[in-house]
């Protein structure tokens, strides 16, 4: 993360066009750097710039005319690389991981700064179930990464499934309702013409971590879980789906202190080294915006 913002990079967090911008910045409204002919914004500057102004610039979140204020929390799906570094990056955001859905409803309550997503649509991962809930919402839905999930299951299993299908009759733990993996395993196995009665359904659990600790502990011989957390209980596993992983952050929370912190960590060497270490992830696309709101 530099310390300047490009005149893109401030268009796509303004939700206008860069000539919008570039007029804004002959104006002497924004905070400005010129360097060797380029536009350069500070970002201390335009944070300060963006909690102060108001009337045609459209980024400020309010409900009622009033600046919300929203708890530092990440709500949403659990994922085991955001919660490492939310955590290792000191960054003072707590975490509340329950489900997409549970972190879509909580967006809208106001209780959080952003929301972890993976929620398959027709035509890709996240923006629909955005769009039609918070189009006119100053939120921004920016790619965290792309994980491989897929069958995660005991090692010593006489029949080793290769597929749904193959694992008909074995025990499940599924997800709650709520949880992305859940509508997920939902599409399986309509795409595969099974029901939750093919398999023998033995309980449920509430994160990607409880899902493998119970298969490694025997309670269940397999479940649809990540490839990562496969890898980290030294479990089997079999991919299936390559699915995105989004964040959807309040747009004026990304440039608070506490999100910027987190934010710059993830361009240490440190987060991708984890990353790696973790498996089943690709960062590359990491900070890709793939929704604005109003």
């Amino acid at each position: 993360m530099s310390d300047f913002l490009t005149t893109r990079e401030l268009a796509v967090l303004l939700r206008v066009k860069e000539r919008k911008v570039y007029e804004l910045a002959a104006a002497g409204t924004l905070p400005v750097r010129r360097v060797t002919g380029k536009l350069l914004f500070p970002r201390e500057e335009i944070e300060t710039w963006l909690g102060t102004r108001s009337g045609e610039t459209p980024v400020l979140a309010s409900v009622n005319g009033k600046e919300a204020a929203r708890p530092a929390v990440v709500v949403g799906s659990h994922d085991p690389l955001l919660e490492w570094a939310l955590r290792e990056s000191r960054s003072g955001i707590a975490t509340f991981l329950d489900g997409a859905l549970d972190g879509l409803d909580r967006s809208a309550a106001g209780e959080c700064v952003a929301a972890g997503l993976h929620i398959p649509e027709e035509s890709g991962w996240n923006v629909a179930s955005v769009a039609d809930r918070f189009g006119k919402a100053p939120w921004v839905l920016i790619e965290w990464a792309r994980r491989t999930r897929g069958l995660v299951m005991r090692t010593d299993l006489a029949r080793k499934p290769r597929s749904l299908r193959d694992a008909k009759g074995l025990r499940l733990l599924c997800r709650q309702p709520e949880a992305g993996s859940e509508l997920i395993f939902s599409q399986l196995l309509a795409c595969e013409k099974l029901r939750p009665q093919d398999f023998n359904l033995v309980g449920m659990e509430r994160s990607e971590s409880d899902l493998v600790s119970a298969i490694a502990a025997n309670r269940a011989d397999i479940g649809l879980g990540l490839a990562a957390s496969a890898r980290q209980f030294g479990l089997d596993f079999v991919p299936l789906v390559n699915e995105r992983f989004d964040l959807l952050v309040w747009r004026k929370a990304y440039f608070d202190q506490p999100f910027q912190k987190f934010v710059k960590f993830c361009a240490l060497p440190a987060f991708h080294a984890k990353a790696e270490d973790l498996g089943g992830y690709d960062i590359s696309g990491f900070g890709t915006v793939h929704f604005n709101g109003s």
